[in-house]
């Protein structure tokens, strides 16, 4: 690549971090001042190119054009201004993970409002009028829009700037940032300073989906894909800081950029295929930035917590009515495949229950006792998976040797991520953990050769013995009911309550003599392994596995099987992943729309049961025991 293609790619990595400015610059915003992880950030960039593209239509070209840009925009703000209104102020004094899944479910249900709006197909925008041709530079062809893109995110910047610095309004976004408790003191209505900060925010996401209509087509896929972008952009960059998020778009989209033009190159005598780090520079950067500065490129550095949980009851040993009832609900488990003879594939559904409890139990050994949210848990799923699949087909192991090996190459991914990620909190270490996530799968993804690429590894079936799905249902019950069993065990050891010593106060059990970061990174593992065996009974129950088993979905679906279950309860990751599996299987066997209707029920859940659903029925049977204490006193 010679100079002037050089300066051309540089040129296209700073039309594309305009876009993605935008929509940083807003998750920021809203980050800073509600302290909401907003995951619909994303559906409101492609809200924001299909109103454009809807608009453009309807107003007739032209040079309307330009008022479509700016009305979709707008559109998209007071969407998102009836979003906090209607439903994130009923939920801000919710933990900020169960926010988390009401904005998760919002993006079901948006994406399948578009699908029904637009349908699936790809739509391309027009031109820009006046700038739809190219100019020469350097004897190239540059197109005069990506110009145009170019100035827009300085310009943006520079009025964000002058908003939150000259203005009173932008004060008080500023002081919320800071101590949003004392703006509260102060006699400031916070309810209406945090709608117009989450409508700014939709409004800047919306409007950089709608620039881009010109470049891209509108598709339902552009709302994940923008919003861990955005979120890499926001945590490089520094967690609410606006010039931050500028930095880090630039540095990762001429990275990207550059990536592309160099295509392959031969490095002594090895072909590297540059291009195919666009997958995952990204998460490159945000991992090394990381590691060499926690708090991101120009953020602040976070204090230790002296406290950094609630008050939660102690953990209790099982009563003896909680043993009858895991009694009894083992009995009817062994029982399942002989009650449904008749049919064949409620044993199918039962071993994907069971496989999705052993992965949700692992994740909240590490989010519930430990404290350590993870957003990337499926790569230890994926690793299993995967290391049980080569076992077999590159290495010849035979499958009941693959089902126990495949555990330990989920353990030394941990055993290597976990020594950078414990040493990180908050959303910094969730980030870090999706970042490694994404590094595993892009690897799985592009490695032709050896995992099969983006068509996974087939073949990969149970022993002869256990052919029948009856008697390989028996061994996951076997593997999963030990494996919750162990957890559970463990969370009960000297070890156990040492996690959560850490976890309630880091200083305390560190003065104490508590090795607390060890002890993390052991859960890490622990974890890990027991991800990786979930990870190996799917792969053998299904036959084959594909890149999308530690794909950043599969991380989302953790996270809601443990909250929605109860993140406070040792049941709750079980009861999630139960109930969220079987509505994801009977919702989309009955209606198209189906993520909407999953959407929407979580929602119902959210709002209803904020603690969870194993939450709320020990905070209801502890209620009625209280009541029936009261009605009945004991006589002396």
């Amino acid at each position: 690549m010679g100079v002037s293609g050089l300066i051309v790619q540089l040129l296209n990595g700073l039309a594309g971090a305009s876009s993605l400015f935008l929509v940083a610059a807003g998750l920021s915003l809203i980050f800073g001042v509600t302290r909401i992880v907003n995951f619909a950030h994303g559906s409101f960039y492609m809200l924001g190119i299909y109103v454009a593209y809807t608009l453009a239509e309807k107003l007739g070209g032209g040079l309307w054009f330009w008022p479509a840009l700016l009305i979709a925009a707008l559109a998209v703000g007071v969407f998102g201004a009836l979003v906090e209104v209607l439903l994130l102020r009923r939920i801000y004094r919710a933990p900020e993970l169960f926010q988390l899944l009401a904005t998760f479910a919002l993006v079901l249900v948006i994406k399948d409002a578009a699908l029904w709006l637009w349908g699936p197909e790809d739509l391309l925008g027009p031109r820009a009028p006046g700038l739809a041709r190219s100019v020469e530079l350097l004897g190239r062809q540059f197109p005069s829009y990506d110009l145009f893109l170019i100035v827009v995110g300085p310009a943006v910047l520079g009025a964000l700037w002058l908003l939150l610095t000259r203005t009173r309004w932008g004060t008080l976004v500023r002081a919320a940032t800071q101590d949003r408790e004392m703006v509260g003191a102060l006699g400031v209505n916070q309810a209406w300073l945090f709608t117009g900060v989450f409508a700014l925010g939709a409004m800047l996401a919306g409007f950089g989906g709608a620039l881009q209509l010109p470049r891209e087509p509108a598709n339902l896929g552009l709302d994940l894909l923008t919003i861990g972008d955005a979120f890499v952009v926001v945590v490089v960059g520094g967690m609410g800081s606006i010039p931050g998020a500028y930095v880090a778009a630039l540095l990762i989209a001429e990275i990207k950029a550059l990536c592309v033009g160099l295509g392959t190159v031969e490095l002594f005598g090895i072909a590297f295929s540059f291009s195919k780090l666009t997958l995952v520079a990204e998460f490159l950067v945000m991992a090394v930035v990381l590691v060499v500065r926690p708090w991101g490129l120009l953020g602040r550095a976070q204090g230790v917590s002296r406290n950094s949980a609630p008050p939660e009851a102690p953990l209790r040993p099982a009563d003896a009515t909680l043993k009858l009832g895991g009694a009894l609900l083992l009995g009817l488990l062994v029982l399942l495949p002989l009650l449904a003879s008749q049919s064949p594939y409620v044993t199918v559904l039962a071993i994907d229950l069971l496989t999705a409890a052993l992965f949700a139990a692992s994740l909240h050994f590490i989010m519930g006792p430990a404290g350590m949210h993870s957003f990337g848990h499926a790569a230890y799923f994926g690793l299993g998976a995967y290391g049980a699949a080569l076992l077999v087909l590159r290495f010849g192991l035979p499958m009941e040797a693959s089902l126990l090996v495949a555990p330990l190459v989920a353990a030394a991914g941990a055993l290597v991520f976990g020594w950078f990620c414990v040493r990180l909190s908050g959303v910094y270490l969730a980030m870090l953990t999706l970042a490694f996530a994404q590094i595993v799968w892009s690897i799985s993804f592009q490695w032709d050769d050896f995992t099969g690429g983006s068509n996974g590894l087939t073949g990969v079936w149970p022993a002869a013995w256990l052919a029948d799905k009856r008697a390989y249902y028996y061994l996951t019950l076997f593997f999963v009911a030990g494996g919750v069993l162990l957890l559970r065990r463990a969370l009960f050891s000297p070890f156990g309550y040492a996690l959560r010593a850490g976890r309630d106060s880091p200083l305390r059990a560190d003065a104490i003599g508590i090795d607390v970061k060890r002890l993390q990174w052991v859960a890490f593992i622990v974890a890990a392994v027991f991800a990786g065996l979930a990870g190996a009974l799917f792969a053998f129950s299904k036959g084959s596995i594909s890149p999308d088993s530690m794909a950043v979905g599969k991380s989302v679906d953790g996270l809601v099987m443990v909250l929605l279950g109860g993140l406070q309860t040792l049941a709750g990751p079980v009861v999630g992943a139960v109930s969220f599996t079987w509505l994801q299987d009977s919702v989309a066997r009955n209606t198209d729309y189906w993520r909407a209707l999953l959407g929407g029920i979580v929602l119902i859940l959210v709002l209803a049961f904020p603690q969870g659903i194993a939450g709320f029925v020990g905070w209801a049977s502890a209620h009625v025991g209280r009541r029936w204490a009261e009605a009945h006193p004991t006589k002396t």
